[in-house]
């Protein structure tokens, strides 16, 4: 059986954040292997990384990647945006969205892939940056477009480093024209998604629930009128347009001029781009939206 030294457990402990006992025992279980021994730990409960993966993580980054015909954007949290600034996350960050692109950023995947030069999946990775790092990390959502005639255009706000940063926004475009034109217009429609935060494409991807939802409450309001009920109707039809206009992107006022939709700068941009331009699908991620920060 290989020695256990004084120096294997003091680099486990630095790894691992566990007590010194408790590494000794570890080594000892695993034959001295320090990977195994790392197992060990977390398996028992014993790992720091096991202890920190209790704390809240809405901090990081969002990484996005565009290759060819397709584009794939992940979000990876940290506790502290100090975190989002150290090398070593951001290189995990830029690997995993590599690796996304591979897998279509399907979320699963991705999390069993192998992560480049480790041996290990990029769960097992990000596991191993929680106890080397020190704070609780997860690899949240990834999402990926493709097109089959047209370009995939994406844009990071509020970057931190080449295709990192707190929005990252995909736009899909389908059409025949003339490819600079399209990745310019793609372009000036992503700013618009970043800053206008549309929540559905058209109006028939409108979840349903999402919308009963917002009928009743239109229908509530407009019943405080006293009105009768068709025009109380007509009221909610009308309150409804106003609601589409701020949750749906076909039907957002573009930010660039303040008065075309999106759906009309689309249909002006055929003639430019020499061919119809369709707006096939987009992914938004903003760092840390919906998570529940403690305190």
């Amino acid at each position: 059986m290989a020695e256990i030294t004084a120096a294997l457990v003091k680099e486990l402990r630095e790894k691992t954040g566990a007590g010194m006992m408790d590494c000794k025992k570890a080594l000892q279980e695993s034959a001295a292997d320090m990977d195994a021994a790392e197992d060990w730990l977390r398996t028992k409960g014993l790992s720091a990384a096991a202890k920190k993966s209790g704390r809240t993580a809405s901090e990081g980054l969002v990484g996005l990647i565009v290759e060819g015909d397709c584009g794939v954007v992940v979000e990876v949290n940290s506790e502290t945006d100090f975190v989002a600034r150290n090398e070593t996350f951001q290189e995990f960050v830029r690997n995993v969205t590599n690796v996304a692109l591979t897998v279509g950023g399907d979320l699963e995947k991705l999390k069993t892939a192998g992560y480049p030069g480790s041996g290990r999946t990029i769960a097992e990775e990000l596991t191993h940056n929680i106890a080397t790092i020190g704070e609780n990390m997860s690899l949240r959502r990834a999402a990926g477009l493709c097109v089959k005639n047209g370009a995939v255009v994406g844009y990071v706000h509020n970057r931190l480093t080449e295709g990192s940063g707190k929005i990252g926004v995909l736009i899909a475009l389908e059409s025949g024209g003339d490819k600079g034109k399209l990745e310019a217009l793609g372009r000036q429609v992503a700013m618009h998604v970043a800053a206008a935060r549309p929540q559905w494409l058209a109006i028939a991807d409108v979840d349903a629930a999402a919308l009963e939802r917002e009928r009743h409450v239109l229908s509530e309001q407009a019943r405080d009128s006293g009105k009768p009920e068709e025009i109380i109707a007509k009221m909610v039809e009308g309150r409804l347009r106003k609601f589409y206009e701020e949750a749906v992107l076909l039907e957002q006022i573009f930010v660039m001029d303040n008065e075309s939709r999106i759906a009309k700068v689309l249909e002006n941009a055929a003639k430019d781009v020499g061919a119809p331009v369709t707006l096939s699908g987009f992914v938004r991620f903003e760092l840390g939206e919906g998570i529940d920060k403690d305190g």
